[in-house]
């Protein structure tokens, strides 16, 4: 069933009814310390991106070891993520995000442990990137699922806008972060990665610790037993809904084909000679990209022809994916993967507001279940394809060959979901849909 068309237009940029709706969002508690929990730990994950990519490439100097460790993320994200959205929909919401984060601190330790040693051989690095894909199966379900509980329903767009401000900076300030405790830490003690960790440790604490200041989000009560038909139910939700179906796969399609992510330690290291810290600067680039696109529709949000943008923001994706590929210029590539994070950030938040608002609060974990199993997929899973095709081709055929295969998603889904294309406002009311 296509979305209802009715919604009211988006205030005015800078209007009074904007600044009151902001200050709104920021008045709600609990939203407030969820937020700063997620900042703090995506910031961590971005810091790890950094340190993980230039160690192992440092090892190995091989591409192929860059796309495994996306592959030892994701299988058991694979195998635990619809559970994972059980979860939850029967726990408290914010003891399962706790829990979850507990579990990356313990693969934090790993990586911290296995630097210390001073060992050459990688698997430890495989293990702990295992252990971050089976935490990331519980939060980045809950986690999505839960925004809508901490705020009222009117405020909604608003706060995942904000929210997506927020996790945008971080994607800004963890890579530089990262890429200059790493440098500093190698010119001081020869252990860059070391340092790298140890901040982590203290700031998934820290996280920790805020979540618990949350109050507790329970969703409503389910008798039903556990069973593959419950679990299930928020893959037959997706598969019924055309434009929900059609935006999380476009994006998984897009990511898998065009993510040249895993390989920016091998650009920045063999292609555009800069060192650690240039690599923080290459992964900041599309945070800032999509920073500024986050807090532009903060300010003014997409409120007609949703699909249209959402296609358009995969194409300026796809085709900025191409440009760095074929790039030898630090700042030509730098601008690109700005361009690569605004045309990402316009997907993102369409695809996001239609899920939210189309599901029903008692299923809505075990559908950001299924949404996270596609961006889980396009994201790791990208990145093993990624490091593969490097093996094969070479960094850059292969990032341009799947920036081309990007464009070519696009074209055929204009075709295949012609729902999505047709999409133009989203709908009015929270969990309006039913199962």
């Amino acid at each position: 069933m296509e979305p209802s068309t009715a919604s009211s237009a988006a205030p005015e940029d800078g209007s009074p009814a904007e600044r009151a709706s902001l200050r709104a969002v920021l008045a709600q508690r609990d939203f407030r310390r969820y937020a700063a929990a997620r900042f703090l730990a995506t910031v961590t994950w971005q810091m790890l991106g950094v340190a993980v990519g230039w160690q192992v490439y440092d090892l190995t100097r091989d591409p192929l070891a860059l796309g495994l460790v996306g592959l030892a993320q994701f299988l058991p994200f694979l195998a635990l993520v619809l559970p994972g959205g059980q979860a939850a929909d029967r726990f408290d919401r914010r003891a399962v995000l706790a829990l979850a984060y507990a579990t990356e601190v313990l693969a934090v330790g790993v990586l911290f442990a296995f630097t210390l040693s001073g060992s050459r051989a990688t698997w430890p690095v495989f293990v702990a990137m295992a252990l971050v894909g089976a935490g990331r199966a519980f939060w980045m379900p809950t986690g999505q699922a839960m925004v809508v509980n901490l705020v009222p329903p009117s405020l909604f767009p608003r706060a995942a806008a904000f929210n997506a401000t927020l996790f945008q900076l971080a994607i800004i300030a963890g890579p530089a972060l990262g890429g200059l405790l790493y440098a500093a830490g190698e010119s001081r003690a020869g252990a860059g990665a070391a340092w790298v960790y140890a901040t982590a440790l203290a700031l998934l604490a820290v996280v920790i610790a805020q979540l618990m200041r949350v109050r507790p989000v329970r969703p409503p009560r389910s008798t039903a037993p556990h069973s593959w038909h419950e679990l299930s139910a928020g893959l037959r939700f997706v598969s019924s809904r055309k434009p929900v179906l059609g935006a999380i796969s476009l994006d998984l399609f897009a990511v898998l084909f065009g993510g040249a992510t895993a390989l920016l330690p091998m650009f920045a290291a063999d292609i555009l000679h800069v060192g650690p810290e240039g690599l923080g600067l290459l992964r900041t680039a599309p945070g800032i990209g999509a920073a500024v696109t986050a807090v532009l529709l903060a300010r003014r949000p997409i409120s007609r022809h949703a699909g249209r943008w959402m296609f358009g923001g995969v194409a300026v994706f796809g085709a900025a994916t191409v440009v760095f590929g074929a790039s030898n210029s630090f700042w030509l590539s730098f601008i690109a993967l700005l361009c690569v994070g605004a045309g990402d950030m316009v997907s993102v938040f369409v695809r996001h507001l239609l899920v939210q608002l189309e599901t029903p609060d008692a299923i809505r974990g075990r559908v950001s279940s299924v949404s996270a199993m596609f961006i889980g997929a396009s994201n790791e899973l990208g990145e093993f394809e990624s490091g593969l095709t490097a093996s094969w081709w070479g960094p850059v055929p292969a990032v341009v060959a799947g920036g081309l295969a990007c464009l070519g998603v696009v074209a055929v889904y204009l075709r295949l979901f012609p729902q999505l294309r047709r999409l133009d406002r989203f709908p009015d009311q929270i969990g309006r849909a039913h199962v």
